[in-house]
């Protein structure tokens, strides 16, 4: 493996590409342990470390799983990417409800640079409105519950102005980041600052298991971890490879085509978007109740309380398995368009075995998708609530999902982006005639 690295080093546009993520990714930790002016972070570190032990914490471990723990200390990235990704949610779903966006998605790229802007002018309305209500609750002092410490210097309007403006142009910083990997670097971009961000926190949250459970207890656990590693990139590498034959045609006096290949689906197409977006989604009756009904007794907060915010109660778990599906089966409708495939196919003289070109290939193509798009859907939610299900069949005494750090989501988005990354550096080395990153 390590002999495998040498050529990477030694290709200087891949060396490059490889030194500006590790760059971004320094500047990008760099600002989630920046505090934000008129913030007092030595009482921000010590309500946070108070909360993590206390029966809240399953909620403030989810919070803080996308931001590597910059949203509670009140950081210049304390928002991080989460607005970027609710932006992204909003214009995948007016793809479908509005057809001036289904046109843009047509017209190729300068379409796709249209949809861009859109996206991120989206992203700076939700960083605004997400910054500002972090620090309203943060000034009346209901975002660290339970904390008596003041955490902001001063209350005037003017400091919190300051602590908005600095918290809203850091998410905007933040999605130029995630576009400068994807442009210029390896990997997808918004991907990587959330592997970074969860990575960040294993060493830590490995100690809290060793400390709290026992060696016994940490080496079951890293067990089970790599078990899950294993049944993921089991899953990951999975595909399903349609045969395709190309005719041979004449153009001007050559001859093209003729080649036989394969059409490969994967397994879980989606990747770890259905996984995030479901997340995400999950965190919003908890902000709801924190701006409308703190402290509130009614029915209605009790319930989302026990229910919806519990990730150990039976109903957040199947809320949160049924929003992954759904998200999978969406994600794959709209990044993968038979019709569109089959109508390549046949543009190019190409064609499956057995089926008719046009809409019977755009017909299989979908029937086949449909059949692997359920188990990859299944999958992804089975990781993905790995942690809840213990939680409740353990009884949650004592057992918070902070101590169930390296289960389920986490591991999957690691592995997941670890495995993009790898495949794209070692497509680079393939292109240089390299032996190759994997052996």
């Amino acid at each position: 493996m390590l002999s495998a690295l040498v050529p990477i080093f030694r290709t200087p546009e891949l060396r490059r590409k490889i030194l500006i993520v590790l760059g971004i990714l320094v500047l990008y930790r760099f600002g989630a342990t920046l505090p934000s002016p008129g913030v007092n972070f030595g009482n921000v570190s010590q309500c946070v470390d108070d909360l993590s032990k206390g029966a809240n914490a399953d909620v403030y471990s989810l919070i803080n799983m996308f931001s590597g723990g910059a949203l509670l200390q009140l950081s210049v990235f304390a928002i991080g990417i989460m607005p970027y990704i609710t932006a992204s949610i909003i214009i995948q779903l007016l793809m479908v409800v509005i057809p001036r966006f289904e046109t843009l998605r047509k017209e190729g790229q300068a379409g796709q640079a249209k949809i861009t802007q859109y996206t991120r002018y989206l992203t700076v309305a939700l960083a605004l409105l997400q910054a500002t209500a972090i620090v309203a609750m943060a000034s009346r002092g209901q975002l660290l519950q339970g904390c008596t410490k003041p955490i902001l210097a001063n209350n005037d309007v003017f400091s919190l102005i300051v602590i908005v403006v600095t918290m809203t142009a850091g998410a905007v910083l933040v999605m130029w980041f995630g576009e400068l990997i994807t442009e210029r670097g390896i990997g997808n971009g918004m991907s990587l600052l959330i592997f970074a961000g969860i990575a960040s926190r294993l060493p830590a949250d490995g100690q809290k298991i060793l400390e709290s459970r026992g060696g016994l207890v940490f080496g079951l656990v890293c067990f089970a971890v790599l078990l899950i590693i294993i049944a993921v990139v089991f899953v990951e590498q999975g595909q399903r490879r349609i045969p395709v034959q190309y005719a041979k045609r004449m153009v001007g006096r050559k001859m093209y085509g003729g080649s036989s290949t394969y059409l490969p689906l994967k397994v879980n197409t989606a990747g770890v978007i259905p996984v995030i977006f479901a997340s995400s989604l999950l965190y919003l009756p908890q902000l709801v109740i924190q701006l409308v009904a703190n402290g509130s007794s009614a029915g209605w907060v009790q319930w989302i309380q026990s229910n919806l915010v519990n990730p150990g109660s039976w109903v957040h778990i199947l809320v949160y398995f049924a929003l992954i599906v759904f998200f999978t089966y969406f994600y794959v409708a709209i990044t993968f368009n038979p019709e569109e495939r089959a109508d390549e196919m046949k543009k190019f003289g190409g064609f499956i075995p057995g089926i008719r070109p046009g809409k019977p290939t755009a017909d299989y193509l979908n029937y086949v998708l449909q059949r692997i798009t359920l188990p990859g859907s299944l999958y992804l939610g089975i990781i993905a609530i790995l942690p809840n299900l213990f939680l409740e069949l353990g009884g949650g005494g004592g057992g918070s999902m902070s101590n169930l750090p390296f289960g389920g989501t986490m591991v999957l988005i690691i592995v997941v982006v670890a495995l993009d990354t790898t495949k794209q550096i070692e497509s680079q080395l393939m292109q240089r005639n390299y032996e190759g990153f994997l052996k």
